[in-house]
């Protein structure tokens, strides 16, 4: 079924990249199962040629780096590195001193973390652009499900073909169009805080998977899904709006 489902998502990637006339698909490559599925994904749609995968280190793991090289090397793509270190560095000093004359001393702890995403996405869109590509994102449902994103971070993207595929789900896609075994067993890793995913939030993704396929898993972790899954319900909607009653021509002229 999952291959099926896999296949399905491949096709629309080309129809999709073919719909909008651009001219290929710029893709975050952090060296983990997500990123690395979805390259996959994107060769198989669209041609190697036609996929820039780019390494966005900061401060970031080597290990890290090694991996997203040998993602890119196995699929054959082109392989950009951005080192965004000093930006990032450069950007902290800047809100902090501002943030001083306000009298607040320090940049939060995940004001400082969620930097990063944001810089990256950035970069990623900067290059897309350049290129007349599109930005493919690579969050999973799991992620989005418990929040475990950055709004216009990671979580931005032009389009996204496992944003309805859970984590075993996307290790079987990975498996399935030869992900290397090293990446899918790779504990999952945002590069950002020092701990794995499943250390920062305190519950496993087979704990979420169950939560979204069943309704059930321990109580201990149901009631921290359920909890995240409510706090973290602005990342998952559009932007809300205020709206009030007018004549829209522009509207009327869509279609």
């Amino acid at each position: 079924m999952i291959e099926k489902e896999a296949e399905n998502a491949i096709r629309w990637i080309r129809e999709y990249v073919e719909e909008v006339g651009a001219k290929g698909i710029v893709i975050g490559n952090s060296g983990g199962k997500d990123s690395a599925t979805v390259l996959a994904m994107a060769v198989k749609a669209i041609g190697k040629e036609k996929v820039v995968a780019v390494s966005m280190p900061c401060y970031s793991n080597r290990n890290d780096f090694e991996d997203a090289k040998l993602v890119a090397e196995t699929f054959g793509v082109k392989f950009l590195t951005v080192d965004l270190s000093n930006c990032y560095e450069q950007m902290e000093k800047e809100i902090q001193c501002e943030l001083n004359k306000i009298e607040i001393e320090e940049l939060s702890k995940e004001g400082k973390i969620n930097i990063k995403p944001r810089l990256r996405m950035t970069t990623l869109y900067g290059i897309a652009q350049t290129l007349g590509y599109l930005v493919i994102g690579t969050g999973n449902l799991c992620e989005a499900m418990v929040g475990y994103t950055t709004k216009w971070g990671d979580s931005a993207s032009d389009f996204n073909p496992i944003a309805n595929f859970t984590v075993p789900e996307v290790l079987e896609i990975g498996k399935y169009l030869g992900v290397p075994e090293r990446i899918l067993k790779k504990a999952p890793n945002d590069g950002l805080g020092g701990q794995t995913d499943e250390e920062k939030m305190g519950i496993t993704y087979q704990q979420i998977a169950e939560m979204i396929n069943t309704g059930e898993t321990e109580e201990e972790a149901k009631q921290k899904i359920l909890k995240k899954f409510q706090a973290s319900k602005h990342k998952r909607e559009p932007i809300p709006v205020y709206t009030f009653q007018r004549k829209n021509y522009l509207d009327k002229k869509e279609g």
